[in-house]
């Protein structure tokens, strides 16, 4: 079957109870081996967690009490609350050491997961009723929280550590017995599992892990889990590292290993993440590294790998360390003592590369301050749904500061939408991409198929466009049109060289659009009243400060720019367009337009 595993392109681990690491990687072999016990703990960054932890302390105690009248459609502002006051009720170093005001908020915490707790252990999370992933989620923030009560002997925390023994023990009859959603749900639940049986042992938390682990955990060539997401990578990469961790397992560790590989060439020096190639939701949203920092560090540590400690380093320097990691973090350096030892490697990495993710259609190219992303490796047909890539960008281009945040083809064609690469094609430094669509006319129904009362089945067309009651399968398709969209993209030391050719019936309007990021200055194109840029010819210039990135020459046959989503999105009067400085080349088929961006 086409997505059964095997060991060329994932992991399949159906023996998870071998007591050696199954890692094919021999330098992630040694690397696993090597002695950490003697590494000294990172006092400073200690100290840091601890004065961010305590000033997240004291917004908590300044917020107004649970109005019980207002429910809440999410818990895990809740939970993180009792990890970060749990973290610094428990640190000798904090000013709120075994303060009594934060076990007294506390126990008003736990009583009221307590209270929206379910009989069967889970809680609701926005739409998604009972949800058994959705309590795993929440059992992230408490299971820490329990682990390090544990060992906290205030004589009033008897009571507070019961009810959150019960809300665990509760919640673990959930997670043996749950389903889930998605793919990362599975690795969550077990997480939890993992992090209930640490506590409170029981076998039968160890064989539900282990039922779902023996449907084997995909990982492609690539090195990208089913989901191909930044947001939920992250989930699962923290989850197999505390199965890893608690269970004894570090075979778990070698696909964590290829993930945290990948998305350091997914990285961008100012710490933004690659998303276009997504099959969730944020395919369309901007997304920091940091959600990887505790994964990057922990593997750093326990492998020595340079390219880890890197990029814990270049997340530690990023201006939201602080609130993302610093101010909520503690415990979970408290409950793991792995992640207090200092980064003992050398962090300079070579961060000059051109990589080609061959099954997700994605080249990432570094050459100095440039950067360049290439994508087209939707999912066919395009369908706009969860679970499925259908992001139109094509190219992203960055000078430092000056962004290029998408390039896109769209045409009139039957308002098909934006161009959608059939896969990458890589010829030496040349990257080529390709997409032919077809639009279809239908001759009259056959005799056979017809009826007195015209009521025929409701259906899609063939060619994906629209649904009617026609009966579409039963008529023989006329006046086929296709159009051949084929973009060629050549790189030399940053500098791409771009040759546009859409070919099929003439007249059609082609629509180039480029988005640079807000607030940016752009010269050489002429700005119309809706604030839209055509570059009409000769060259064009965005400005950031001191970085400035160079396209054209540019085009200017129609100026227009509307409905080039597709029916899909205009029907219902929705838009891809985002916030941005929108640069506009135009002209009609046949089409042939060469540009350079440097």
């Amino acid at each position: 079957m086409k997505n059964q595993m095997s060991r060329g392109e994932f992991i399949r681990l159906s023996s998870l109870t071998l007591a050696g690491a199954l890692v094919s990687d021999i330098v992630f072999a040694n690397d696993m081996l090597s002695d950490n016990s003697k590494v000294k703990e990172d006092t400073e960054l200690m100290k840091k967690l601890i004065l961010n932890n305590d000033a997240k302390v004291k917004s908590i105690l300044n917020k107004p009490p649970f109005d019980s009248a207002i429910k809440l459609s999410s818990f895990r502002g809740v939970a993180s609350s009792i990890t970060i006051m749990t973290a610094s009720m428990s640190n000798s170093d904090s000013e709120y050491y075994k303060s009594k005001i934060l076990a007294e908020k506390l126990n008003e915490a736990i009583d009221f997961l307590l209270k929206e707790q379910y009989r069967d252990g889970t809680l609701d999370a926005g739409g998604n009723r009972q949800s058994p992933p959705d309590t795993a989620f929440i059992l992230e923030y408490i299971c820490p929280a329990a682990a390090i009560l544990k060992n906290n002997k205030q004589a009033d925390l008897v009571q507070l550590k019961d009810k959150l023994k019960k809300f665990i023990l509760n919640a673990g009859e959930a997670m043996v017995t749950g389903g889930v959603h998605t793919p990362n749900h599975r690795w969550v639940i077990c997480a939890a599992l993992a992090n209930i049986n640490s506590l409170f042992p029981d076998i039968r938390y160890v064989q539900r892990i282990d039922e779902w682990l023996a449907e084997g955990i995909y990982m492609n060539q690539d090195g990208h889990y089913a989901e191909r997401s930044g947001i939920y990578s992250a989930v699962i990469d923290k989850a197999l590292i505390t199965m890893s961790r608690l269970l004894n397992r570090p075979e778990l560790l070698e696909i964590v290993n290829k993930n945290l590989t990948t998305y350091f060439y997914y990285t961008e020096p100012n710490g933004d993440l690659v998303t276009v190639d997504s099959k969730r939701q944020d395919q369309f949203m901007d997304l920091k590294v940091t959600n990887f920092y505790l994964q990057y560090r922990y593997m750093a540590i326990l492998t020595k790998n340079p390219m880890f400690a890197h990029m814990a380093n270049l997340i530690e320097n990023l201006p939201a360390f602080a609130t993302d990691i610093l101010s909520g973090s503690l415990a979970f350096f408290m409950e793991n003592e792995e992640l207090r030892k200092k980064i003992t490697v050398d962090t300079t990495v070579v961060n000059d590369f051109e990589k080609f993710f061959a099954i997700s259609n994605l080249a990432r190219i570094r050459r100095g301050k440039t950067s360049v992303t290439l994508f087209g490796g939707n999912d066919k047909p395009v369908m706009i749904v969860s679970g499925r890539s259908s992001n139109p960008n094509f190219l992203m281009y960055r000078k430092g500061d000056a962004i290029l945040k998408y390039m896109r083809l769209s045409t009139s064609f039957f308002r098909m939408g934006y161009f959608s690469s059939d896969g990458i094609v890589r010829e030496g430094n040349k990257y080529i991409l390709k997409e032919t669509k077809e639009a279809d006319y239908y001759q009259p129904l056959a005799e056979e198929f017809r009826k007195a009362d015209g009521d025929y089945k409701l259906s899609e067309s063939p060619d994906g466009r629209f649904w009617n009651k026609m009966d579409f399968d039963s008529r023989i398709k006329s006046n086929v049109k296709t159009q051949t969209t084929v973009i060629e993209i050549a790189e030399d030391n940053g500098t791409l060289s771009l040759d546009f050719k859409v070919d099929g019936p003439p007249n059609v309007e082609v629509t180039i659009e480029m988005c640079f990021k807000e607030g940016s200055n752009i010269t050489g194109a002429t700005l119309d009243e809706k604030k839209n840029y055509f570059l009409k010819s000769g060259q064009g210039v965005l400005f950031v400060g001191s970085d400035s990135i160079q396209f054209g020459p540019g085009k200017c046959e129609h100026l227009n720019i509307e409905n080039l989503d597709s029916e899909e999105y205009t029907y219902h009067q929705g838009s891809l367009r985002t916030n941005g400085e929108h640069v506009y080349i135009t002209g009609f088929t046949p089409f042939h337009h060469k540009m350079v961006i440097s």
